[in-house]
């Protein structure tokens, strides 16, 4: 199996383990307020949707993409509008968007660029970034609804991401590019030690790789994470971390 192919094996995986949670929803449910203020769990759906559709689109039209509106005030306008659709209809818009952006995704050439709201991105890259959204918002979903967490090996690829935008967040805070090298070591949920970094690196984040999640798509503040930092570059990393393409908001700090 290809990464692609492994990627998008996840995507849908973690995709089904959110349906499984909305679709038995009654209106009430729908409704539920969610810690994204203003935005109901249908909100949070429709915002997947409307992500996927707008993929798909920079996966087999960039033109068409780039001719797209400025994201400015986009996102929840396009929840809102997905958000105010009877729940049945909106959950077969999201189920019929996600297969068509897995299909897009699969066709894109080896090596091929695809724009989006940021660099321009791997197809590879693309299906992470989809996987990250769909864990992150799912956080929200299961939040508002007292559940559980989706906490499965999925997290390599939304941890990873997080890992490699250290230096975005620093620039989105408005701080310099680090330059010291930080040794990331994680606990699985199945028990397994995922690594980057130099073992011999000074700074060090440590702890399971759920809560390294939890902090980098800003879902927790990292006072309530048991995570340790080693060194001033690993905290403030720590401090800004965001794996999630925009400006970045109150986050989960004011959660």
């Amino acid at each position: 199996m290809s990464l692609l192919q492994g990627l998008l094996a996840d995507l849908d995986a973690e995709s089904r383990a959110l349906d499984d949670v909305v679709a038995g929803l009654d209106d009430t449910g729908w409704a539920t307020p969610t810690p994204a203020a203003g935005w109901t769990v249908a909100h949070q759906v429709a915002h997947l949707a409307w992500t996927d559709d707008v993929a798909a689109l920079a996966a087999t039209d960039p033109t068409a993409f780039r001719a797209l509106p400025d994201t400015d005030g986009l996102v929840d306008a396009e929840a809102a509008a997905g958000a105010a659709v009877p729940p049945a209809e909106l959950l077969e818009r999201w189920r019929t968007g996600r297969a068509a952006l897995a299909a897009a995704l699969a066709a894109v050439p080896a090596g091929q660029k695809l724009p989006w709201y940021g660099p321009p991105m791997s197809a590879a890259s693309m299906a992470t970034a989809r996987l990250m959204e769909t864990w992150a918002h799912g956080v929200d979903v299961t939040d508002a609804l007292g559940l559980p967490v989706s906490a499965t090996d999925r997290l390599r690829a939304v941890a990873h991401l997080g890992v490699v935008t250290r230096g975005f967040a620093h620039a989105q805070h408005g701080l310099p590019a680090p330059t010291e090298d930080v040794r990331v070591e994680l606990v699985a949920p199945s028990g397994a030690v995922w690594s980057w970094g130099e073992e011999s690196a000074a700074d060090r984040v440590t702890g399971p790789a759920l809560d390294f999640c939890l902090r980098v798509t800003q879902r927790r503040p990292l006072a309530a994470l048991d995570l340790a930092t080693t060194g001033e570059a690993a905290a403030r990393w720590m401090a800004v971390a965001q794996a999630f393409a925009g400006e970045p908001g109150a986050g989960s700090e004011a959660r």
